[in-house]
């Protein structure tokens, strides 16, 4: 293949930290207060002049965040949105009608739907591809193909992607790759090292991390994305309230001790599971049985695998309901990456939109149960799945030999 004339550059990097991850997720952002000498700022809703004078422009809450985040992503730059959603509506509102997307095929439903019902209208085409490092070189087309789209780990297969071989091709043609970092957040992976353009959050999830806030964030380090961006940010006014900016900074400095937390509990139940009769297959990266687990290894801090998994459950999709229903500690709700452990079924929920023939080719069946684990103990977790499995598979058998409905 050879390199074309539009070939994407890449930007000035942000400089290397100097500290710690944990070190700069408690202090990034995080000025003392000049007045009071306080060493948390409080929320602010803006003065009458100057920079602040309007919030929905700039907000002194919002702006630190935005550092905080920036500095955990290894970003020159980042801005908070009203919601990962609003995230997403923003960067493909900035392509030109007549543009061409290409996606993983298992991306979370509410982006799905984006790309299907409102990118389309607007004049913006996606293919999904079940294998994109494979299929990227022919599903480019030139002069009109303008993103990549990942995620990885994917929702919610919990399949991986190099960014760095997508990367590559994409910027041979002058093509922007965005990564979904919102399932292992900045702790674990940091995309724009491996050459993505733009990385995303649902700060919903992880970097919030307590399920009481809704944002989403974008971090990347060129100067032109950042203007188009921040354009669009105050345009379209999909901006988070001063004090869940408050709220979610507090959340991103235990992000560390969180993420390590989580990863070794989606650890400990994911190997329960796997060794588990009534499991159909497991889908978590920090196994070595994962068909992705090279990958892991390579762009994941310590290889880890994350906080959240997902499973295919003998008996169906009833067997699937049933075990949701059946859990005392796992939560039967949508959202992931808070401090509790939660679980649903992707078919009748999160992925519902989403036409089964395409999310069975996504290998979203409607056997398949997401966890997300929390930072409770890892022990109680396990046994938690372990009778939910007996209650969901087990039991109904006996009930039916013992001919009990």
């Amino acid at each position: 293949m050879t390199q074309l004339d539009h070939s994407i550059e890449t930007p000035p990097r942000a400089p290397s930290p100097t500290h710690g991850f944990g070190t700069l997720a408690v202090h990034a952002g995080s000025p003392h207060d000049p007045v009071t000498g306080a060493v948390i700022e409080p929320t602010a809703v803006g003065q009458p002049v100057g920079k602040y004078e309007y919030s929905r422009s700039s907000n002194p809450n919002r702006d630190n965040f935005e550092q905080a985040v920036a500095a955990l992503e290894h970003a020159r730059f980042a801005l908070a949105f009203s919601s990962g959603s609003a995230t997403t509506a923003n960067i493909l509102q900035s392509l030109a009608q007549g543009s061409h997307v290409v996606s993983v095929s298992d991306v979370y439903g509410g982006t799905h739907r984006y790309f299907t019902k409102v990118a389309a209208a607007h004049g913006v085409q996606v293919t999904f591809s079940p294998s994109i490092e494979v299929d990227i070189a022919e599903l480019i087309r030139p002069n009109e193909t303008k993103l990549i789209w990942i995620e990885s780990p994917s929702n919610p297969t919990l399949s991986l992607v190099d960014i760095r071989n997508v990367a590559s091709i994409a910027h041979q043609h002058g093509i922007m790759v965005v990564v979904d970092n919102t399932f292992l957040s900045p702790y674990v992976q940091n995309p724009l090292d491996y050459g993505a353009d733009i990385v995303v959050h649902s700060v919903t999830k992880y970097i919030n991390g307590h399920s009481d806030v809704l944002m989403g964030a974008a971090a990347f380090n060129s100067e032109e994305i950042k203007d188009r961006l921040t354009f669009l940010q105050n345009a379209i006014g999909a901006v988070p309230s001063p004090f869940d900016c408050w709220l979610a900074h507090r959340g991103l400095k235990t992000l560390h001790l969180r993420a390590r937390e989580a990863t070794v509990n989606a650890t400990s139940v994911a190997k329960a599971l796997e060794t588990s009769p009534n499991v159909i297959a497991v889908n978590y990266p920090g196994l070595d049985s994962h068909p992705h687990r090279f990958v892991a290894v390579k762009q994941h801090r310590n290889g880890m695998g994350g906080g959240m998994l997902s499973f295919r459950i003998k008996g169906g999709k009833e067997a699937a309901e049933r075990f949701c229903q059946s859990t005392g500690i796992f939560t039967l709700a949508e959202s992931l990456g808070g401090v509790e452990s939660l679980c649903e079924v992707p078919s009748s929920m999160t992925h519902s939109g989403i036409p089964k023939e395409q999310r069975e080719a996504a290998g979203v069946f409607d056997d398949l149960v997401r966890l997300s684990c929390g930072i409770e103990d890892a022990d109680d977790l396990r046994a938690d799945v372990l009778q939910a499995l007996e209650k969901a598979v087990v039991r109904p058998k006996i009930n039916g030999l013992n001919g009990h409905a």
